[in-house]
């Protein structure tokens, strides 16, 4: 339990790092303002669009491995009812 509040710890750092970077990195911006939004923009699109593509390979990877479960358990079921059938015959 104390191993996850230490993770926590260190996430919520690097969050507050990256925060504090990107503040300063803006204040201290050799560009103008609205060049400095743009690049904003930008990066924000890319990282959404990236966000967006690995959700959908997530998602992906979640549908074929749900339909190999399901495929499975119908193989067994099947091989299930096949052996109980086998056994009222004998």
């Amino acid at each position: 339990m104390g191993n996850s509040n230490n993770t926590g710890k260190v996430i919520g750092a690097i969050f507050l790092g990256a925060a504090i970077g990107g503040a300063l990195g803006i204040l201290f911006a050799p560009d103008k303002g609205s060049d400095t939004r743009k690049k904003i923009r930008d990066k924000s699109n890319d990282l959404t669009d990236s966000m967006k593509e690995k959700f959908g390979e997530m998602v992906d990877k979640f549908k074929k491995e749900t339909d190999l479960v399901k495929e499975k358990t119908n193989e067994f079921a099947d091989n299930g009812k096949a052996a109980i059938e086998k056994l009222k015959i004998s």
